[in-house]
């Protein structure tokens, strides 16, 4: 399974460049052209040399489209023939076990050998959706390691004599087709919690640089030290998002960040809305405490013409020692998007 996990460089990258993508619904759009950018990007991405492209579980947020990863995976399955797709993550705690099993053994059987399974603890969205999804007064993410086990016991039909779920099968799967194989399982986080998880069982570990910088590097340090060789990875395989964005100019793409910057202030306060455009991002009159937030928030994006995107993205991997980058652009504009992750990848003379 390592061979399904470490990625592959490509042109003058160091480490394998792939793509997180949230389906971004931009003011003035609607969600049916949102997912079918997110299809168009798929599909490019796999020309310029991404390595794998993830999309990320959200709920009742205006501006993101991708509350069904495994329906939009199995679209873009049959849209692209060699890159790879996930999810970025799967919010585990919001769904049973084996309705996980059953989603991602069928994305392998339509899609072998291409689909990665990373799975995240937080919910996703506000607490009062989270329970409407989990049909709960007390969601709790504390049991997702009991939920991790019982997850992949199911993937690998490997309950242990004696328990409920022994002879409960998920199909399609190992159950049904033995020596099938499964999706690799990556563990998602922005703190130390998956990172620990992570470690301990020897999965490989994805970090949300780009909305928790400040704990990169601890998170990263745990999860190196808590390692343990297991039958999946021999030794750590690391991989954070970075939000990056190039344009043609550095202003273009200041103009376009500031998008997403704003669209994040929405959300944090509670409003969230779909994407402001450039030219509502630009007349927001903003107080002192929201431009330090929207400074601050800047401050960890990787922007401006390709060259210095790429000089930027090169000095986050050097300060981090990841082995693999997933970069993300939530802005405005789906041609914008798609120009952005073309420029990057022309910097980086990539092409697969």
């Amino acid at each position: 399974m390592t061979d399904l996990i470490r990625g592959v460089a490509r042109g003058e990258s160091p480490v394998p460049l792939s793509i997180l993508d949230l389906a971004t619904v931009g003011a003035g759009s609607t969600p049916a052209e949102a997912l079918r950018t997110t299809t168009e990007l798929a599909r490019r991405a796999e020309e310029w040399g991404y390595h794998r492209f993830w999309v990320a579980e959200h709920h009742g947020m205006p501006g993101v489209a991708s509350s069904s990863p495994a329906v939009i995976l199995a679209h873009l399955g049959a849209a692209t023939s060699e890159i790879r797709l996930g999810s970025g993550g799967v919010m585990l705690p919001n769904h049973a076990p084996l309705v996980i099993a059953e989603q991602f053994g069928t994305l392998h059987a339509l899609h072998p050998g291409r689909i990665d399974l990373g799975l995240g603890r937080a919910p996703g969205t506000d607490q009062a959706t989270a329970r409407a999804l989990r049909r709960s007064a007390t969601p709790d993410a504390d049991d997702f390691p009991q939920q991790l086990a019982e997850l992949t016991a199911f993937l690998d039909h490997a309950h242990p004599a004696g328990h409920p779920y022994e002879h409960i099968r998920a199909i399609p799967g190992e159950a049904s087709a033995p020596g099938s194989g499964r999706p690799p399982i990556w563990l998602l986080g922005s703190s130390g919690f998956s990172a620990q998880l992570a470690g301990l069982l020897g999965l490989p570990f994805a970090f949300a640089h780009h909305f928790s910088a400040a704990n990169t590097l601890p998170a990263l340090e745990i999860y190196r030290t808590a390692f343990q060789p297991s039958q999946v990875l021999e030794k750590p395989y690391a991989m954070i998002g970075v939000s990056a964005f190039a344009a043609d100019t550095a202003e273009e793409a200041l103009r376009r960040v500031r998008t997403g910057a704003l669209g994040m202030l929405r959300l944090r306060r509670g409003a969230p809305t779909p994407l402001p455009t450039p030219e509502e991002a630009e007349a927001y009159l903003y107080s002192p405490i929201e431009q330090q937030f929207v400074d601050d928030w800047l401050s960890n994006v990787v922007y401006g013409e390709p060259q210095a995107v790429r000089a930027g993205l090169d000095a986050l991997r050097e300060r981090t020692g990841v082995d693999e980058l997933m970069i993300t652009a939530n802005v405005h504009g789906g041609e914008a998007r798609l120009r952005s992750y073309e420029l990057i990848a022309s910097a980086y003379g990539m092409k697969r």
